[in-house]
């Protein structure tokens, strides 16, 4: 595909991470090419490094503010970051026209093997595992896309003993048109709708990571998920369902150091990679034993004034939600919860808060809003019993949620952030809200 750049004029469509990584690739490769930067934000809005680069690289030709689609038709090869819809995009591309993606010249490209991870939920911390089991067993890994780097620079020194351990999201595999010989599928909800607009198209998207598939191919996959389980069906390559109980046959579940009956799955998928590239047993324990849990999963922030603070800004989804809940059990009291409306359900999380103990919700706008809703509703029809009386109090900003939370949070009970939505409505994405919480439990600690 690469030889097909030369002497062409190539957009780079979005200018974060992703695109910055392609932009200096492609300027590497085609030092003579005319190159162009398209972003909705405006110059001033772009990061540091952004900006940085532009200034290094004279002349490129600018598309940056709201219109910035409108010269994508003067360009033959465009180069789309991840959170740009195809469909946003069709109105102002022709059939004579080259559009990929950082995702798709990686995989036409790479000299190496990659091992492609993707679920809603858990395929980060499955490919931190994965990858740390093969460099205990001594292979030559690198973590790559949403949790590790940005790829297509690794491809000026990419070599066929290379492994790429590559945690791929929806957006990343919507237009794929090759899988890895080695997949793993974890578990799949709805969840991005505001994107794809039906769970069926998104889906879809996931289904790219094993749809190519050859019969000497592996998909490692959640049998216990509905979608995963139909997905999977898509796929030629040899299947392996992920089974928690033979997880018992390589180290303690209580030596791992994760909660969650979720997570065994996480750890099962790793355990299987790490065999079929024949990593002794000792290594895939050591290396699961010593793992250390990602930032904003189920994170245990400290004890302070008593109260136990758990951090999980990465659940986006009612189902995340639910499983923390599962997972730190009758002790939690206090849930932060609400965000960005996606369109989701929020009916089985209203039902998990009433199942539980939590006396307290601070709901953030505008899903606080229908979470609480929902549980007003369950409770007057009288389908959980709960003799817990729940308060539920607003908050605007994440130092207002935690005072509160110190304010009605009992000494030797759990405050949980775990927001059953995107972060997009109050803060620039899960990190910041992650980050915010754990800044001010402690600040208001004092």
């Amino acid at each position: 595909m690469l030889e097909n750049f030369k002497s062409k004029k190539i957009l780079i469509l979005g200018f974060g991470r992703e695109g910055i990584d392609s932009f200096l690739f492609l300027r590497k490769k085609f030092p003579a090419a005319v190159f162009g930067i398209a972003d909705e934000l405006k110059l001033e809005k772009l990061s540091k490094k952004a900006k940085k680069i532009i200034r290094k690289y004279p002349p490129t030709k600018l598309h940056l503010g709201k219109d910035y689609l409108t010269k994508v038709k003067d360009y033959d090869v465009i180069i789309r970051s991840p959170g740009i819809a195809p469909r946003i995009l069709s109105p102002f591309i022709s059939q004579k026209q080259i559009l990929t993606s950082p995702t798709e010249i990686f995989f036409d490209n790479c000299p190496g093997e990659i091992i492609g991870i993707t679920g809603t939920k858990g395929k980060g911390t499955t490919s931190s595992l994965i990858y740390r089991i093969l460099k205990k067993g001594g292979r030559k890994a690198h973590l790559i896309g949403n949790i590790g780097k940005p790829v297509l620079q690794l491809l000026l020194s990419a070599t066929p003993k290379d492994i790429y351990v590559d945690e791929l999201s929806s957006h990343q595999l919507s237009t794929l048109k090759k899988s890895p010989p080695i997949a793993v599928l974890l578990n799949i909800y709805p969840d991005h709708l505001d994107y794809y607009g039906t769970f069926k198209k998104y889906a879809e998207a996931k289904a790219n990571l094993c749809r190519y598939q050859k019969k000497s191919d592996f998909l490692i996959y959640n049998r216990e998920n509905k979608t995963s389980r139909e997905l999977s069906k898509k796929s030629k390559a040899k299947k392996i369902p992920i089974n928690p109980k033979k997880i018992e046959k390589i180290i303690k579940i209580k030596n791992i150091p994760l909660k969650g009956k979720f997570n065994l799955y996480n750890v099962g998928a790793a355990i299987e990679v790490g065999q079929l590239y024949h990593i002794s047993s000792k290594k895939i324990r050591e290396a699961i034993k010593t793992f250390k849990p990602l930032p904003h999963r189920l994170e245990f922030v400290g004890t302070f004034k008593g109260i136990d603070f758990y951090n999980d800004s990465l659940a986006t989804m009612p189902e995340a939600t639910i499983a923390a809940i599962e997972a730190l059990g009758k002790n939690i009291a206090t849930l932060i919860a609400g965000g960005f409306d996606r369109g989701l359900s929020f009916k089985n999380v209203a039902t998990a808060i009433l199942k539980s103990n939590i006396k307290t919700l601070i709901l953030f706008p505008t899903t606080g809003e229908k979470i609480w809703k929902e549980i007003q509703i369950q409770n007057a029809e009288c389908k959980i019993k709960n003799e817990t009386i729940i308060k539920a109090f607003s908050a605007k900003t994440m130092e207002e949620a935690v005072v509160l939370s110190y304010q009605h949070t009992d000494k030797k009970r759990i405050c949980l952030l775990s927001c059953a939505s995107a972060s997009f409505s109050l803060f620039k994405d899960y990190k910041e809200r992650g980050e915010l919480f754990k800044k001010y439990v402690k600040e208001l600690a004092k």
